[in-house]
């Protein structure tokens, strides 16, 4: 078992027969020559299933799951926290605020695990529908079994901080099954790198934290890494299909995008989680919703996401408005 807040060396075997690699002139070996396997599409799809090749990891494997909590340690940084500056966390003990911090990080997991399952759900739909003798589709079921371990990682963690599993509520359920059969294009690539990004950016902020506990540290690290290749994958995918999108067509992919990055900014943490501490969750919810420090973190979320998505043309008439409910621009 490693370090708990160290990523084990990985690499492929440059003698395994079975791993596409570059042949003696320097050429993409794994690629053919002629057709859709020679677009720009087909390359980024092979030098992402190369890197997962190299560089995966098995939480199961590469996480002591029987390591204690650290004394003292926390599980979200303070500042993070939805109630941070407010009258409500002021009345909080340390411990307190500790405590929350836990259960609002159990928050994230879980809401992470239905956004990885969403995520599944339509990158199976592109299998089910495409080639899969391309390296994009191939590259789609990489994915695929990445986010899954990444699921069991999220299940793991929770079960190892002994907090509830805070689901959606069920009306956003409905919605995301909903989301798996329409959406499509841009709207269904940019609906993935919002659930992707904006966890992605708060956790590389804690990967490097000694304050937070090991284990937590160590789920982040193989998320970054890993989920460096699905936004990878997922942008260049938005970029091209954007560029096909229709006059008509615009404003129901921006529609669909605006919608999505509402719920993830609204529904990241669930109200449940203060009664961890001895909170009235509706009272809380009202607070954190109206807290400018929680505003911040969530534009902080969003910041890298949403320069990319406006320079799509994503972010517009007719949800420009849900982005700014969302307080993920002003």
């Amino acid at each position: 078992m490693t370090k708990t807040s160290e990523l084990p060396a990985r690499g492929a075997s440059s003698t395994n027969p079975g791993l596409p690699g570059k042949g003696a002139g320097g050429t993409d070996s794994g690629l053919p020559g002629k057709g859709a396997a020679s677009t720009d599409r087909e390359r980024i799809a092979d030098r992402l299933l190369r890197s997962t090749a190299a560089r995966s990891y098995d939480p199961e494997l590469d996480i002591d799951w029987s390591a204690p909590p650290e004394p003292g340690k926390i599980f979200l940084p303070e500042h993070r926290s939805t109630l941070y500056r407010t009258p409500l966390w002021d009345r909080l003990t340390p411990e307190q605020r500790r405590e929350l911090g836990k259960h609002e990080a159990a928050s994230v997991a879980g809401f992470g695990i239905w956004l990885e399952c969403i995520l599944m759900r339509l990158l199976a739909k592109l299998a089910y529908e495409e080639n899969p003798a391309t390296r994009h589709v191939q590259y789609a079921l990489a994915e695929m079994a990445e986010e899954c371990r990444h699921s069991t990682m999220f299940a793991r963690l929770i079960e190892w901080m002994g907090v509830p599993y805070y689901a959606p509520p069920r009306h956003i359920h409905a919605l995301g099954r909903l989301l798996t059969t329409t959406a499509h294009g841009p709207a269904m690539w940019g609906a993935i790198l919002i659930g992707e990004e904006i966890t992605d950016r708060f956790q590389r902020e804690m990967a490097t934290d000694d304050s937070i506990q090991p284990i937590v540290r160590m789920v982040n690290k193989i998320h970054i890494l890993e989920e460096a290749r699905h936004i990878g994958f997922a942008r260049a995918e938005l970029t091209r299909s954007a560029a096909k999108l229709s006059l008509g067509e615009l404003p129901i992919q921006r529609a669909m995008l605006g919608r999505v990055a509402f719920i993830v900014a609204r529904h990241l943490i669930s109200p449940e989680v203060y009664r961890s501490v001895g909170l009235d969750p509706a009272e809380a919810r009202r607070v954190a919703l109206a807290n400018p420090a929680h505003h911040e973190t969530i534009r902080y979320g969003g910041e890298k996401i949403v320069a990319f998505l406006r320079e799509a043309g994503m972010i517009g008439p007719p949800a420009t408005h849900l982005w700014r409910k969302a307080h993920m621009i002003g």
